[in-house]
Parts: structure tokens; C-alpha cells; sequence
């Protein structure tokens, strides 16, 4: 079935932004082997065998909420009818997204399906997303509505996170590992050359940008969650509730449990090993609560000098909205400030656009200002109030006349 057809049968997917579409691709769902299926139907049932025991109580009801089937391979189509009851929905994507991207699904209430299956001597772990980890690891959680609210709120946390080149460039080399260990027949050579560029990378990555961070809290939640109490937690995140190896492995004593916080922002993951360690919160709220400490702290919360700073360090496409609601949109490359340290002046480079309130204005798109903007910003020197909230007879007061050079 086409994209389009099953995105009118479900009102998140339909609310997709066109530019979130290009990464939708059709299941294909005829191309699943007898011997796909076989797997699917032995993992769920060795996973549904251990869980029942270590998975979250929510998770079991919601296999059934979300439609998975323990017999064969879901259909996309057949999780949106389901998954609409409860307003979420589905998109098939082709692996790894972007992480800004994965993001800004979320934030639409959208689960991401990378549609591939993992081959039968990964059975028990594969560092490449498949339907397995996607479908039954993440959608029955969201039917709880505590998670279902954090999922989302982290979505719209992590579409505004900076992120830099480096970071995009880490992602690409992350997806080609990824790629290649999934490949039946891959060259071992190759992928010692991609683990170290992997490795490379990471080294390199430098002072982490915002993104890095939230993905790093979002990596040990959504995909490597423990909830309740030390001596006895419950499996949430997906990555362990679709692995049948790890999902055993990682109650061990040999891996750390260590109390979720916002310091988990400080420690690395290797997405192509199980996990040293992990973090245990003591319910969904105390994730959502831990979420939005972090989210103080971001440039979209905090503005100003040190907003606008943190765009300039990522050399990457960035929005600053003034108080009026126009946005600048672009690669910030300098900022002026007073004798108070107070930002007085901004400049981008490269093609940059205007909007009000999320809507471009008509004539300042790219092609308009292809070279780069600038702008003063900030109060204006004796006047007391904001200038969009100054009238007309103030305006013409400081020389501000309307069709006047």
C-alpha cells in the first residue's frame, strides 16, 4: 500500500510537514520471506517467553493495542488503523533517519519503521533497526499514556536541538556500520574500516552539541530503559525488548544499574555492542521531569548571547525568532555584543530566510538573501519598550515613519 493511501486513514500521519515525507518509503511487504516470518514468529515468542516476567506491565497489553501479531510480520497499514485509536501513527522509513528528523516524528506523534528484518544469525541482536526493534519494541509502550506524553514532548524537545556537522557526519558513519554488519555477505574488511571511522568520528566529535546529548538521554530511556526499583526493574526501552539476547544479558550484575538522571547526558553508547551499563528511572513521570531539566538549559529555552553562540559553534542551519515572532533562519556565523555583553547585532552567511510565526515572508526566502542577513537586535538605546510594541507617534518620535528612507 501506498503512502498516501494509508496516511488518510491516519490523522498523524496525514498532519505530516511534506519535507518529514521524503523519508517515508512503501513496506513492500510482499518481499518478506517465509524464512523473515520464521524468525519474527521465534523472537516474539522466546521474547514473549522471558518478558513476562522482566518487561513493563503495560508492555504485553500493548501488542495487543498496537495489532502486533506474534505469527507473522505486521503490516504498516494494519498499526495505523490501530495505533489512530490512540493518535499515534506509522511511517515505513529505510533504516536510519537523521536524528533531527527521528526527532520531529515524534513530535507529530509518529513511530518511525525501519521495514528490513534482521538476518537469522542475528536472531538475537542486530545493530541496524528492523520491524522487530521498531514494531515490537517501541509501539506497545506508547499505549501507556505517561510514555505515549514523554515520547512526544521529547520529539518537540529534539527538533529544536542544535546540532553540527560533526554530528550529521557521526550519524553517516553510525548508518554504514550498521549497514554493513546486516549484510549476509559482508567483507570483514570493510567493516573494521567503518567500525574505525566510527571510532574516528567519535573522537573527533568535540565539545558535544545539544543533539549529541538528547540522543544520548534518549538512547538510555526510549531504546535502553529500566523503570522501578534497583532489585527488581522492568524492561521499557526497545532495543532490550526486542533483543532476545540483550534483553537476558542485561539484568546480569555484571551490568551496571545505575539511577536515571540528567548526568546520563555525560555517558557515550555504542550502538554495535550490548550495553555496559544502565539507567534506572522510577516511572515515566520522572522521565518527562528529567527531560525538561535538560531542556532549561537548551538555546530555544534560553535565547539570547548564549543562544546565538551555541548556533554559531554548530555551523549549522539554525532559527532565532525575535520577541515580535519573525524568525531568521540560517548558518550564524557572528554576533556583536554591548559594553554590557548584551547582543546588539546578528549575522548568517549563506542562504537565509524570514518568517512570522513558522510562516515564510512572502519575497525574504533563500533567494532573497542568498548572501547571508544581518540585523540589529535587542532594546533600542533610551527607549523602554520593545520596538514591535512601540505605537505609531512613538515610532515617529525616533525618526520611524511608514514609506520613509
Amino acid at each position: 500500500m501506498s503512502i498516501q493511501s494509508f496516511s488518510r486513514t491516519n490523522r498523524a500521519v496525514q498532519s505530516l510537514p511534506k519535507h518529514l515525507l521524503q523519508f517515508a518509503v512503501d513496506q513492500r511487504y510482499e518481499e518478506y520471506t517465509s524464512v523473515d516470518h520464521a524468525v519474527w514468529r521465534f523472537i516474539m515468542r522466546q521474547n514473549i517467553f522471558f518478558l513476562k516476567e522482566y518487561a513493563h506491565k503495560v508492555y504485553f497489553q500493548g501488542l495487543l493495542d498496537t495489532g502486533i501479531s506474534f505469527e507473522r510480520i505486521p503490516r504498516i497499514e494494519e498499526m495505523n488503523d490501530i495505533l489512530g485509536r490512540i493518535d499515534w501513527g506509522a511511517v515505513a522509513v529505510d533504516g536510519f533517519i537523521p536524528p533531527a528528523a527521528f526527532m520531529e516524528f515524534q513530535a507529530y506523534k509518529v513511530l518511525v519503521i525501519a521495514c528490513d528484518m534482521r538476518q537469522i544469525h542475528h536472531i538475537e541482536y542486530t545493530p541496524a533497526p528492523d520491524i522487530v526493534h521498531e514494531a515490537a519494541g517501541h509501539a506497545p509502550i506508547i499505549v501507556d499514556r505517561e510514555y505515549s506524553n514523554y515520547l512526544q514532548r521529547f520529539g518537540e524537545v529534539g527538533a529544536k536541538a542544535m546540532q553540527s556537522r560533526r554530528d550529521f557526519e557521526l550519524y553517516q558513519a553510525i548508518r554504514h556500520l550498521s549497514i554493513l554488519k546486516e549484510l549476509p555477505n559482508s567483507d570483514p574488511k570493510e567493516v573494521e574500516e567503518a567500525t574505525r571511522e566510527v571510532e574516528r568520528r567519535q573522537k573527533n566529535l568535540g565539545e558535544p552539541s545539544e543533539m549529541a546529548l538528547l540522543s544520548r538521554l534518549h538512547w538510555w530511556t526510549v531504546e535502553y530503559g529500566l523503570i522501578g526499583t534497583f532489585d527488581k526493574p522492568k524492561i521499557y526501552g526497545a532495543g532490550l525488548l526486542s533483543s532476545i539476547g540483550e534483553s537476558v544479558s542485561c539484568l546480569e550484575a555484571n551490568v551496571r544499574k545505575i539511577p536515571y538522571s540528567i548526568d546520563a547526558q555525560n555517558t557515550p553508547f555504542d550502538i554495535t555492542t550490548r550495553q555496559p551499563q544502565l539507567f534506572v528511572c522510577r516511572d515515566f513521570n520522572h522521565l518527562r521531569d528529567v527531560l525538561e531539566e535538560f531542556a532549561s538549559t537548551m538555546a530555544y529555552r534560553v535565547g539570547g548571547l548564549e543562544g546565538i553562540s551555541k548556533a554559531i559553534e554548530c555551523n549549522n542551519i539554525a532559527t532565532c525568532e525575535y520577541s515580535s515572532g519573525l524568525q531568521v533562519s540560517g548558518v550564524f556565523c557572528e554576533v556583536l555584543t554591548d559594553e554590557n555583553k548584551q547582543p546588539i547585532y546578528f549575522k548568517s552567511k549563506g542562504p537565509t530566510a524570514l518568517a512570522f510565526r513558522n510562516k515564510e515572508l512572502t519575497g525574504h526566502g533563500k533567494d532573497r538573501h542568498a548572501e547571508g542577513f544581518g540585523a540589529p537586535i535587542g532594546r533600542w538605546r533610551n527607549v523602554h519598550v520593545a520596538p514591535e510594541n512601540l505605537s505609531r507617534d512613538q515610532l515617529h518620535s525616533v525618526g520611524i515613519v511608514d514609506g520613509r528612507k
